[in-house]
């Protein structure tokens, strides 16, 4: 297991979750179509159901058509075999990662997209990963296929449906073929006692278009690893927030390798700390040489809501070759006295003053996400949450 000796790891202790009982989850919860109304979002006609890690079949949405799968691994592996056994694992690097390593070694039921050449989806999918016991281990796990020239926007959503201790441990991996493009939301809501510990890997084909918004609102320590693979005039948009209060800690560290030349890559990664919170973000751009004509931009942003609050940012360039564009910037401050005063002279008290900066600040990232029901739905819930805790 990782400690505060490994680089990678020095910010994030994770002795909180050396002293839980963790067990893998045997038999799911049933719940009701009920019980995971409030997690709805409005034209996603294809939703997946996964309760603390199992599928749940009762609570999904039939399988689309046109081609399109969209399901759980062993019903995949009856029909498409040949394309997962081509792609399932080979993009998520397992040595010195116990986390996705564990992951791949409890690997049974996974949702699986597989978007067919030239079609694109109008609706968004919708993966929903339900926790609802108490000292639960589940490991969920998502391949997504976009086919040459096809088009789709997935939602990948953590939520709970009680406040308790627990471990999600996710490994996710989306695989770009040539002038495909995929816009995909992430959204970690667990709950405010959980450990949630994912990896992401990517690759993006030769002129594909890879869009990710990740919103980080739960747990009581989460850590999401990323890594972006581009090849030959590939393009990508990585856009992240995390809104922390209380005790809470978040961790990001990301990887946007331009593998060959022409590729484009934009970053902006925004941290809201309030409380005693702890914000990490790492994020590292790499251009491999030959990886000429390379356009880069990275920023990181973030905002302390109170003096005991922290955040640790360091942006990376690794650079191995001549004709390239990039750059990157790190910021970390308070809100603006003399904008807190503006609001101020208006009429606004210093409580709603505060909310509001604070929610303009963290609105520019949820007002990227492609899905009006679910931008609404986290706009609330960051409005109510914002310097909640002074």
């Amino acid at each position: 297991m990782p400690t505060l000796r490994d680089e990678a790891w020095r910010f994030t202790d994770l002795a909180p979750l050396h002293r839980l009982t963790l067990q893998p989850v045997r038999m799911a919860s049933q719940l009701q179509p009920a019980d995971i109304a409030p997690f709805g979002i409005d034209g996603a006609a294809f939703r997946l159901v996964f309760v603390d890690g199992i599928h749940a079949p009762q609570l999904s949405s039939p399988a689309p058509e046109g081609g399109v799968v969209v399901t759980d691994f062993p019903t995949a592996m009856a029909t498409h075999a040949l394309a997962l056994e081509a792609q399932l694992g080979r993009q998520q690097v397992l040595v010195d990662n116990v986390f996705a390593a564990l992951n791949t070694a409890f690997l049974q039921s996974a949702a699986v997209l597989l978007v067919p050449r030239g079609v694109a989806l109008a609706t968004p999918v919708h993966l929903l990963f339900v926790a609802t016991q108490a000292g639960a281990l589940s490991h969920p796990r998502c391949l997504v296929l976009a086919e040459a020239g096809s088009c789709v926007t997935l939602v990948e959503d953590y939520v709970a449906l009680q406040d308790a201790p627990y471990l999600v441990n996710p490994v996710t991996e989306v695989v770009l073929a040539e002038q495909a493009q995929v816009r995909h939301v992430r959204v970690q809501r667990d709950s405010r006692q959980a450990f949630h510990i994912a990896n992401c890997a990517v690759s993006v084909g030769r002129s594909a278009n890879y869009q990710l918004v990740s919103v980080a609102m739960g747990a009581q320590l989460s850590r999401c690893d990323l890594r972006v693979a581009l090849h030959e005039g590939a393009e990508c948009a990585v856009d992240g927030l995390a809104l922390l209060s209380g005790g809470q800690l978040a961790d990001t560290h990301s990887c946007i390798d331009h593998v060959e030349p022409h590729g484009t890559s934009r970053q902006l990664h925004k941290c809201i700390a309030d409380g005693s919170a702890h914000a990490v973000f790492n994020g590292k751009v790499v251009v491999r040489p030959g990886a000429q004509h390379t356009d880069s931009a990275q920023t990181s942003r973030n905002l302390l809501l109170s003096a005991r609050a922290q955040v640790d940012t360091q942006p990376q360039l690794e650079i191995f070759a001549d004709d390239v564009k990039c750059t990157h910037g790190a910021t970390v401050g308070q809100l603006d006295p003399e904008a807190l005063f503006y609001l101020q002279s208006r009429g606004l008290s210093d409580s709603a003053a505060r909310r509001l900066l604070t929610y303009a600040f963290g609105a520019e990232i949820i007002g990227r996400i492609p899905v009006p029901s679910l931008k609404h739905q986290l706009q609330q819930r960051m409005l109510s949450q914002a310097g909640s805790q002074p």
